[in-house]
């Protein structure tokens, strides 16, 4: 490095040894310079010339890669005077991403051979100098392979849940062989039910009729008990229970065999009931004897579906649509419930999967205003499962005929616990509307709607609909283990709506309870219920 000052004393140079750089360059005006400027110039030449040393020595190492200005010794010493970190990290870090971009744009080969864990891939890129690139696509790879198989995994267990949901559990079917031996041999069992002397009170609108449509013993054992034990007036309560013809004999024999006293029970087959001919209901005839529903709801569930554009919620919803009980006239009922029973006037229509834990005469105390149907709507809650259902959740909407008819925002109400002012209802066209609408959707090939008796129910009922308070009935105990149990503690009925029934062992084990205290207390009071049970069991063993 050298200074040179002009013999003048206008100019001050500094230069590098080789000459070729001027770094430094001041020059004076032409004038009288004092002592005191020249001092303080000489301070400031004493404050720079360490930082002139530091980058004549960085010119000197850069003279091999031509850095010969001031613009790359700024951008190479600039962020280390200011004091910044190194960013060689951050530079890694873009083009590790840039590698993920490319790999994630091209195709993985066909036939490439994947590791079987995360320990083995690394060993594999130690001994073969895997590149980055190498590794990353073998990452994506084991990362794809792994997503498929927990979707496969996913799709195997919902099929499973869905068979064990539509199945009946041996320990059912052994207690409803058991009571069907016991009603052919046990004339206590065939007693008529209710006594002769009480056979009026089955139309006497003073009383509270419920009326139960189901084929399974044990579930209308757990709903009429717990109505009964959660009443004020038990005397007040007559239960109307319809089976069918199989389950007739079983369902008789329980209730002969296992009084609920006061209340009072009686036990009907569908083929008992005059008025169910194939001339009434031969929207129901077909819907049970077409060989394409039929084949629908029983047949492969997979044959046909294109698992891989389907979420596994989407194949949930799919699956629980396809349910067999949808097709059965038990399920289809509750339509016909004005022409079964001619001289009632209100009933609560209630579900084989609920429970009931309050008083529930209140119930025909609310006035619904002229509407047919008091039910609680399913449109107001948070839940994505039960409580934020509307129209469009149910129908097909671009099927012409369902988005000319119905408005994909109207709300959606819940069967399970309804009031049905059956007076209004016989004034009504609900019936027809609801044949009209079944015999459509079977023109249409189910493209219209696929799950059950709800849809069709929710365009027969639309106008009659009287919203009551979503405290007397709580939903979605057979489809979230998420549920308030606070809340359903305070529930008058709680409804296992789902798959995940009680009695199956696929129920929830925390919510089971609500049902199974039914049975505890049961066995308290004694009776037969012990004698049945073990009948259970000895089927079971042989």
């Amino acid at each position: 490095m050298q200074l040179h000052v002009s013999p003048s004393m206008r100019s001050l140079t500094i230069s590098s040894n080789n000459g070729f750089i001027d770094l430094m360059k001041i020059k004076v005006a032409a004038r009288h310079i004092s002592y005191r400027t020249l001092f303080h110039t000489i301070l400031i030449l004493a404050f720079l010339l360490p930082f002139v040393f530091i980058l004549t020595a960085i010119v000197t190492l850069e003279g091999v890669n031509k850095c010969s200005s001031f613009d790359c010794l700024g951008r190479r010493l600039g962020p280390r005077l200011l004091g910044r970190v190194d960013d060689s990290g951050q530079r890694l870090v873009k083009d590790f991403y840039k590698i993920l971009n490319q790999v994630n744009a091209e195709k993985i080969p066909d036939g490439i051979k994947l590791p079987d864990s995360f320990n083995q891939l690394v060993s594999e890129m130690k001994n073969n100098q895997y590149d980055a690139k190498t590794f990353a696509l073998m990452l994506r790879a084991m990362m794809e392979k792994l997503e498929r198989e927990i979707r496969e995994s996913k799709f195997s267990e919902l099929m499973n849940k869905h068979f064990a949901a539509s199945s009946i559990p041996k320990g059912l079917y052994c207690l409803s062989l058991r009571l069907t031996d016991e009603y052919s041999s046990n004339a206590h069992a065939r007693r008529q039910l209710p006594s002769p002397e009480l056979l009026p009170v089955l139309s006497n609108n003073s009383y509270h009729h419920f009326i139960l449509s189901t084929d399974n013993i044990l579930a209308a054992s757990v709903v009429v008990n717990s109505a009964v034990q959660s009443s004020l007036r038990p005397e007040k309560i007559v239960f109307h229970i319809i089976t069918d013809k199989k389950t007739y004999a079983g369902m008789h024999a329980w209730f002969a065999l296992n009084p609920v006293s006061p209340a009072i029970v009686e036990v009907k087959g569908v083929h008992q009931f005059d008025w169910l001919t194939r001339e009434n209901v031969p929207v129901l005839e077909a819907v049970e004897n077409h060989h394409g529903i039929r084949n629908y709801y029983h047949g492969n569930h997979l044959a046909g579906a294109n698992l891989s554009n389907t979420t596994p919620r989407t194949f949930a919803s799919k699956l629980q649509a396809r349910s067999p009980k949808y097709i059965s006239l038990l399920n289809h009922l509750r339509i016909y419930l004005p022409e079964l029973f001619p001289n009632l006037d209100k009933v609560v229509f209630l579900d084989d999967d609920v429970v009931i834990q309050r008083d529930l005469s209140p119930l025909w105390e609310i006035d619904l205003w002229g509407k047919v149907n008091g039910a609680v709507e399913t449109c107001k809650g948070e839940d994505e499962w039960v409580m934020s259902k509307h129209f469009r959740n149910y129908f097909n909407f671009s099927h012409p005929l369902i988005a000319k008819h119905l408005d994909p925002d109207e709300c959606a109400w819940a069967y399970g616990m309804n009031i049905f002012d059956l007076r209004t209802w016989r004034k009504t066209n609900i019936r027809e509307t609801y044949h009209y609408w079944l015999k459509e959707n079977l023109k249409s090939n189910l493209t219209m709607w696929k799950l059950g008796t709800l849809p069709p129910a929710l365009i027969a009922f639309k106008g009659h609909i009287h919203p009551i308070d979503p405290s007397w009935h709580m939903l979605g105990l057979g489809y979230q283990t998420k549920t308030n149990i606070e809340k359903a503690k305070r529930a008058a009925v709680i409804h296992y709506n789902g798959q995940s029934k009680p009695w199956l062992q696929i129920g929830f084990e925390h919510l089971r309870p609500f049902w199974t205290k039914i049975h505890v207390l049961l066995f308290l009071q004694g009776g037969s219920w012990l004698i049945l049970l073990v009948f259970g069991i000895r089927c079971e063993n042989t």
